[in-house]
């Protein structure tokens, strides 16, 4: 699946905060993803993001 900066994912597993949703910040060799729930920043390495979104949803 191709992903653009701004879209929202939604994870397999939630975040600590209770929400499974993220926003998309930057792609590249690593992807930068904000919490929808409470904002946390994270930044992953591009196969373990791929691994932990599960789809794409529409906006």
């Amino acid at each position: 699946m191709e992903y653009n900066v701004g879209d929202i994912v939604e994870t397999k597993k939630p975040h600590p905060c209770g929400s499974n949703k993220w926003e998309i910040l930057r792609i590249g060799v690593d992807f930068k993803l904000k919490c929808l729930g409470c904002n946390h920043l994270l930044i992953l390495e591009r196969p373990k993001a791929l691994k932990i979104i599960k789809k794409k949803v529409e906006k």
